[in-house]
């Protein structure tokens, strides 16, 4: 079937298909009135106003949506993950205000070289978006290829206490907040799955979490627990709840600082992160294995003993997970 102007032809081999549908693009597209909304990578929608055209008339929006589709289904990536992708590219195509076919090595280092003075992750986090782009997407790595990644300084971390815990514990507003303390405490969970979670993914007999969402290559949705201590304020959150929202904790991804006026009072820099890094030093000081620890932080496993010899089971990680007796408030939780 002919591909008319505007239009696309798709090749039959599913190999590079999404690349190839972005270099035909590229081709073939005229200008055109499109939306060009976009979502960041927090998943706020943002009104692009972008204007750039390339030199044959072709919307920037226009590319950086099939670049989020290449994302999304060549490269397989979460939706937050291919979302910063885009914004990121957004963020140079606005600055270079070239045509992405005719940017050049020397381009990106004078665009690179604006990065300097800032966090050595910040500058990480643009130049993946740029390989991934520019080498795999369009197939022009000779233009990155030259780029490294900064060295990543080793940095011991320092984990509160569980009496610094319990200091800021108190301090929480409402029984919503302690509920969510509790659960990233005793959970790992990122902060994302524990705010994603539907109440049909919480089995409160079994204390365990079985998170709905889908896997990406480097984050799995094994299944979690919590402790007899989160489940009583769970128990207590959901009496409170007279609406039939599914979500199990009905809010916004997007600036959740519900934990802000308790690193006020107790000036403890508590969040999300933190208590899951206490999570995995606990059970690793009440010698749960590390293969065991990965499994329920949702961390991919990395050695052979642990993709190939593991009971990885709900049934043995609850008793894993039990034997160990994490508690915030007792010294067994269970």
């Amino acid at each position: 079937m002919g591909a008319g102007r505007g239009q696309v032809r798709i090749k039959a081999s599913a190999s590079g298909a999404a690349r190839q549908v972005v270099l035909e693009r590229f081709h073939s597209f005229s200008a055109v009135n499109t939306s060009s909304d976009f979502r960041s990578p927090d998943g706020a929608l943002i009104k692009d106003t972008r204007t750039i055209l390339t030199q044959d008339g072709l919307h920037i929006a226009k590319i950086l949506r099939d670049f989020e589709g290449f994302c999304r289904i060549d490269r397989q990536l979460s939706d937050r993950t291919a979302r910063g992708h885009v914004w990121q590219m957004g963020r140079l195509l606005d600055a270079l205000r070239k045509d992405p076919r005719t940017i050049t090595r020397d381009d990106l280092r004078s665009y690179l070289a604006g990065f300097e003075g800032k966090a050595p992750a910040t500058y990480a986090n643009a130049l993946k978006s740029l390989k991934v782009f520019f080498r795999d997407c369009l197939g022009r790595g000779e233009v990155v290829q030259t780029f490294r990644f900064p060295r990543k300084e080793f940095r011991p971390r320092q984990v509160p206490s569980r009496a610094d815990l319990q200091r800021f514990y108190m301090e929480l507003d409402s029984v919503r907040d302690r509920a969510i303390f509790l659960l990233y405490a005793t959970s790992g969970l990122r902060k994302n799955e524990v705010l994603s979670l539907h109440r049909e993914d919480i089995d409160l007999e079994k204390r365990m979490i079985i998170p709905s969402k889908r896997a990406t290559r480097t984050k799995r949705t094994w299944v979690s627990f919590f402790n007899e201590e989160a489940r009583q304020i769970l128990m207590e959150y959901l009496e409170t709840r007279t609406d039939d929202d599914p979500r199990l904790f009905p809010l916004s991804l997007k600036n959740c600082k519900i934990f802000k006026r308790a690193c006020v009072e107790t000036g403890l820099q508590i969040t999300p992160q933190v208590l899951r890094e206490f999570f995995a030093c606990e059970l690793g000081r009440l010698n749960v294995p590390d293969r065991y620890v990965d499994a329920f932080c949702g961390r991919v496993p990395q050695s052979v003993l642990a993709r190939h010899y593991t009971d990885f089971s709900p049934e043995r990680l609850k008793e894993i997970y039990d034997r160990a007796g994490l508690g915030i408030f007792n010294k067994r939780g269970i």
